[in-house]
């Protein structure tokens, strides 16, 4: 069985493009995991894209996970509330001043409770500030993203919100994803 997936690629091509998100509820904060793990990417990976159906990773081996969150000018922002990963932003930097928001998105439980806004808005701001903390890395001109109709019923709300323009968009049949095993869907 194949379902009809709708993709769109919307962008940022300047720093006051940005339009931040209300502050989030007491106690949560966005800090930035420096030390690139494959455990916790895969972790936050899972935990926030099982239900909307994220599986280009899974395959992946241990080391080319390393790898990917490894390379240089990739950055993840995990957004914690009182202690507990809530969600996450993953960038990684392209050529000539591009970076592309690569992953974002909150774990189940934590989605609507104005978490996502706020992590999303910090995320994109360290974006355009990404090459002054990667000595050698082009300055911010770009910041894409693509979200697609199998994610949340706010992801694309959010990122117009945040200030993002529509710049294309393609429709393609896909197989109907099966649960990763994860945790059961109902």
């Amino acid at each position: 069985m194949s379902i009809t997936v709708t993709t769109w690629f919307l962008e940022q091509t300047s720093p006051a493009d940005q339009r931040p998100a209300a502050e989030p509820p007491a106690g949560v904060r966005v800090v930035r995991a420096e030390v690139p793990s494959p455990e916790f990417s895969r972790f936050l990976y899972t935990a926030v894209g099982d239900d909307v159906g994220w599986r280009d990773r899974l395959p992946m081996s241990y080391e080319q996970w390393r790898e990917t969150v490894s390379r240089p000018g990739v950055e993840t922002w995990v957004a914690y509330e009182k202690g507990t990963p809530a969600g996450y932003i993953e960038l990684a930097a392209q050529d000539e001043g591009t970076v592309e928001v690569a992953y974002f998105g909150l774990i189940p439980a934590f989605r609507g409770r104005r978490i996502g806004g706020h992590l999303l808005s910090y995320g994109v701001a360290r974006a355009w500030d990404l090459a002054e903390r990667r000595p050698g890395t082009a300055p911010t001109k770009r910041v894409w993203v693509h979200t697609c109709s199998k994610d949340g019923p706010y992801a694309m709300d959010n990122y117009l919100r945040r200030g993002f323009r529509l710049f294309d968009t393609k429709a393609e049949e896909e197989p109907e994803p099966e649960p990763s095993g994860s945790w059961p869907h109902g």
